[in-house]
């Protein structure tokens, strides 16, 4: 919700071209069309399953958005995309170590591609994403994240590593370091 709000917030009196990489039930980019109407909203995932809610989901909400299966770790996932003004991504970044000590509220309804990432890489879909983002994002563009709490100077700094500017991390309500937004350079 809170990742939703600050791009309504950048975007909302614009028609900005969305992509969300690793959409799910798709309420981000179905929240996003539904708060900025003159969008265009794709979404994409490596879920068949995943995709199917999200269409089910923006077909009963009347939200135009396209979805896509693209798998984002795949070289080619940049052919199958255009270029937009907001990336938007939530994706795995639970290290697999922490499965254990989690509540089943959360690992008994979201499947495990959805949420883990191997403990030795915790920042691969942050770094797959952002180098896509590279050349799929217009000039001045923004790309935003939901992050891991743990790890937001290592996302933070890999960024900036790829020539991202005007980072910008943002705290939840409980004070946990939990999205960031980063800019292409115009």
């Amino acid at each position: 919700e809170d990742l939703v709000l600050w791009i309504v917030q950048d975007f909302g009196d614009k028609a900005p071209a969305i992509l969300d990489i690793g959409t799910g039930s798709g309420c981000i980019p179905i929240s996003l069309k539904k708060e900025i109407p003159a969008a265009t909203v794709e979404a994409c995932d490596i879920s068949s399953g995943a995709l199917e809610t999200a269409r089910e989901n923006a077909l009963y909400l009347d939200a135009d958005v396209t979805f896509k299966k693209i798998d984002i770790l795949s070289s080619e996932s940049a052919s199958l995309l255009r270029m937009y003004d907001v990336i938007v991504s939530n994706p795995p970044y639970i290290p697999e170590g922490e499965a254990a000590g989690m509540h089943a509220n959360v690992t008994g309804h979201e499947p495990h591609l959805a949420l883990f990432v191997e403990d030795d890489d915790p920042l691969l879909f942050y770094r797959n994403i952002a180098q896509t983002a590279l050349t799929q994002l217009k000039r001045g563009g923004c790309l935003y994240f939901e992050i891991h709490r743990d790890f937001m100077p290592q996302t933070r700094d890999l960024l900036l590593s790829l020539g991202y500017t005007h980072i910008t991390p943002r705290r939840d309500m409980h004070d946990n370091w939990r999205m960031i937004r980063a800019r292409l350079q115009a």
